[in-house]
């Protein structure tokens, strides 16, 4: 089993940075796709990024230039650094984990979950 536990969310400003992480207990962390989904209030989860084994990455088109994924696999974690955030990015974010995802944008791929961290953006 594989448990994520996310990090990083809060309070900021429009313009403001984040970065966020999650860390991954068990030993094939670097063999998963990993992805961040987010979701507001009343709104479906919806994908942001995913770095997948292979290093490749994939962005929402609402996040492309503003959002770098990234892992550290001798860390069994991977970040998500968030630039020039938005009232709109304010969401509940999610780590996703799992093997054989491609092309990852799909929640229904991931067999693991964090347990989600609030990121708030005021204007």
């Amino acid at each position: 089993q594989v448990q994520l536990v996310e990090s990083g969310g809060g309070l900021v400003q429009a313009g403001d940075s984040l970065r966020l992480s999650c860390a991954a207990s068990g030993r094939s962390f670097s063999y998963y796709a990993m992805g961040w989904f987010r979701q507001a209030p009343g709104k479906e989860r919806e994908f942001v990024a995913v770095v997948r084994s292979s290093g490749s990455l994939l962005y929402a088109d609402s996040v492309k230039g503003r959002f770098t994924i990234s892992r550290d696999n001798a860390k069994n974690t991977v970040y998500l650094q968030m630039n020039s955030l938005k009232p709109e990015d304010t969401a509940v974010y999610y780590c996703a984990g799992g093997p054989f995802v491609s092309p990852g944008n799909r929640p229904q791929s991931y067999p693991y979950w964090g347990q989600g961290t609030q990121v708030t953006v005021s204007s």
